[in-house]
């Protein structure tokens, strides 16, 4: 690889461990934000793990949380931030760029036919 492939290969960690990638991509397409209960449900994580993932992305600045009222019950909101969706947006980018290099680099299928009689084919 060459120097200038080679920048783009950094991922950001925050975002490279599966229960936070689950978050930070479920809360891309909630446009209005997830509840507690419905990213729980959807990354199916429980709230210990969910709350710490919470605190940790919150703590980065990519997540804003808000609580609130509603009908005498307490909801918890999450919402990405700008500058969440801005570094989870290069991090995806970069994870593509791996993943293309990584493809690139595998050698080429060879054209295998297994007969489907019981003999043995020569590969």
């Amino acid at each position: 690889m060459n120097n200038e492939s080679n920048h783009s290969l950094v991922l950001e960690k925050i975002f490279h461990e599966p229960n936070r990638l689950a978050i930070m991509s479920t809360l891309c397409v909630a446009k209005k934000g997830a509840t507690f209960r419905e990213l729980k449900t959807e990354c199916h994580l429980t709230d210990g793990n969910l709350n710490r993932h919470l605190k940790v992305l919150k703590e980065c600045g990519a997540i804003r949380i808000e609580k609130e009222f509603v009908e005498n019950k307490p909801r918890t909101t999450i919402f990405l931030t700008s500058n969440g969706l801005d570094r989870f947006s290069e991090y995806l980018d970069a994870l593509e760029t791996i993943m293309k290099q990584a493809q690139q680099a595998l050698p080429k299928k060879r054209s295998q036919s297994i007969p489907l009689t019981g003999k043995r084919a020569t590969i």
